[in-house]
């Protein structure tokens, strides 16, 4: 069984510029009911630690997957320090929604840190799903083709793919995964809106899911 997408399904205002085609070719290269990935094992909540990405001096909260749980990074960086430095904000931010999963917390501090608005509440009510559930995540899942586009120095459109072939939800009780049924709703289109805010922490606002989505799958 597939991973759920995010139950978040607010565009980037309405604006064209800002909702790219999904995970191909963009200006600038650089999960309803379905199921996501991660552990029930080990995984305590964030902790504040230094921090080593976008804003310097600002301590960023410490995030750990237990060994079941693998998030692959292909094609994250572009060789440009401010757009990479974002592009780490954004992996950090999708560690820390496994994280929280894995950990039962939907009021996670490193959820806080990495979502803003209603993109943070839709990340925590699905969060939250899952510990209603009873369910936890395992796996992994390969991020890749993310197409980065500046709106301005402190705004920007982030589209990318997810391949979630190898992950799976898993019965947090028994640790016993679910059965994976590969399809092309295993690939996920992810559009995202990300504004940097005041301590220079690249925060996701909005984001939209589609799985399925052709040029992923393809």
């Amino acid at each position: 069984m597939k991973r759920r997408s995010l139950p978040v399904a607010v565009a980037f205002a309405t604006t064209a510029t800002l909702l790219l085609t999904a995970c191909g070719g963009g200006e600038e290269t650089s999960r309803p009911d379905d199921e996501i990935a991660g552990a029930d094992t080990g995984a305590s909540k964030s902790a504040a630690s230094p921090s080593t990405g976008s804003a310097g001096s600002v301590e960023r909260p410490k995030i750990s997957l237990p060994s079941d749980v693998k998030n692959v990074f292909e094609q994250w960086k572009t060789g440009d320090p401010s757009k990479d430095a974002l592009l780490e904000d954004v992996t950090q931010r999708i560690n820390a929604t496994d994280a929280a999963i894995v950990a039962e917390d939907s009021d996670s501090e490193a959820l806080r840190f990495y979502y803003k608005g209603e993109a943070l509440a839709g990340a925590a009510t699905w969060v939250q799903r899952y510990v209603d559930d009873g369910k936890s995540i395992t796996g992994t899942v390969r991020f890749y083709n993310p197409d980065l586009v500046m709106v301005d120095k402190d705004t920007a459109a982030l589209a990318y793919c997810a391949d979630e072939t190898k992950a799976s939800d898993k019965d947090r009780k028994t640790g016993k995964a679910d059965k994976i049924s590969v399809s092309r709703d295993s690939y996920v289109a992810y559009n995202t809106r990300v504004e940097k805010d005041e301590n220079g922490v690249w925060q996701t606002t909005s984001l939209l899911s589609d799985r399925g989505n052709a040029k992923c799958a393809s």
